[in-house]
């Protein structure tokens, strides 16, 4: 245990997958970082065999402790390793998710110029063989190119590679528990952040690696529960009397269906047909949404 408050405190929310979650510990205890300047922080969401004993192998490498809390989703998980952190910047990644070796120290390096901003890293997919898994990350990169267009200019980050400032993100009201679980709290983090006048920079040299293995149908529903999640943002939007998102132009589209061909991936026509799926799921899961919200409200 360290005798200072470390420099950064690691929080991993965890739901049932002790292999992911032993492939990301083993990659954070290789980082390249002093090991008194950074925690961990492992949350269980409500596993029904919470991995004491995994965490338990990890402490003679890494300054680690487990917490445990009734299944809440990964937002609530995320708040409660914030909550019990000892450090003065907090950075997220998810248990199935593998930060490259210098990944804190490019945090830091970032920092020092950027010490209030909330930063992102670059994301990539691991699972090379896997076309659902390829495609979702590959439209998370288009996204990314799309909204982000440089360096202190970012819009949005996903929540499994971001890091802030702890007082900030408390500050900011930390992650919306009220949304879908999983599927719009680092949108509405992010958007939230910039509403309030902070600032988002994307650090392209922050990187992990992820490993979100997908089939056709949790594909499906994974872009459905996103469509589904955007009704809750642009909900809570409205709430705080912000403006209306508007439609993204048809170049934004356009983009969208090129950007495999952009990337000279493999298997171009089922990749860019996968692209075009996500966009028709979201589009189903938001009025779906919707349409539940507005019968349960009469």
């Amino acid at each position: 245990m360290n005798t200072q408050n470390p420099y950064f405190s690691l929080i991993i929310p965890t739901y049932e997958r002790p292999e992911q979650l032993t492939r990301c510990l083993n990659s954070v205890a290789r980082l390249e970082y002093p090991k008194e300047k950074f925690e961990v922080i492992v949350v269980d969401d409500g596993s029904a065999a919470p991995p004491e004993e995994l965490v338990k192998s990890f402490l003679d490498k890494l300054d680690i402790r487990l917490i445990t809390q009734v299944n809440a989703g990964p937002a609530g998980a995320r708040n409660t390793g914030a909550k019990n952190a000892n450090g003065r910047y907090l950075a997220f990644t998810d248990d199935d998710c593998e930060p490259e070796p210098f990944w804190l120290q490019e945090y830091e390096n970032a920092f020092e110029i950027y010490p209030e901003n909330l930063l992102g890293g670059d994301i990539i997919n691991a699972l090379e063989d896997n076309p659902y898994s390829m495609a979702s990350q590959l439209l998370v990169n288009y996204l990314y190119s799309y909204y982000n267009t440089g360096p202190e200019s970012a819009s949005f980050f996903t929540s499994n590679n971001i890091a802030m400032p702890k007082e900030g993100f408390l500050e900011s009201g930390e992650f919306d528990v009220t949304t879908l679980r999983a599927t719009a709290e680092d949108r509405e983090l992010c958007d939230r952040w910039l509403y309030q006048g902070r600032k988002l920079t994307y650090i392209d040299k922050a990187v992990v690696y992820h490993s979100h293995k997908l089939s056709f149908t949790t594909f499906w529903r994974q872009h459905f529960n996103y469509g589904r999640g955007a009704y809750y943002f642009r909900k809570v939007r409205a709430i705080r009397g912000q403006e209306k998102i508007k439609l993204e132009p048809a170049s934004f589209y356009t983009g969208l269906v090129g950007y495999p061909y952009k990337r000279k991936v493999e298997n171009l026509y089922f990749t860019s047909f996968l692209m075009v799926l996500s966009q028709i799921a979201n589009a189903l899961g938001y009025y779906w949404e919707k349409a539940v919200r507005t019968l349960n409200s009469t």
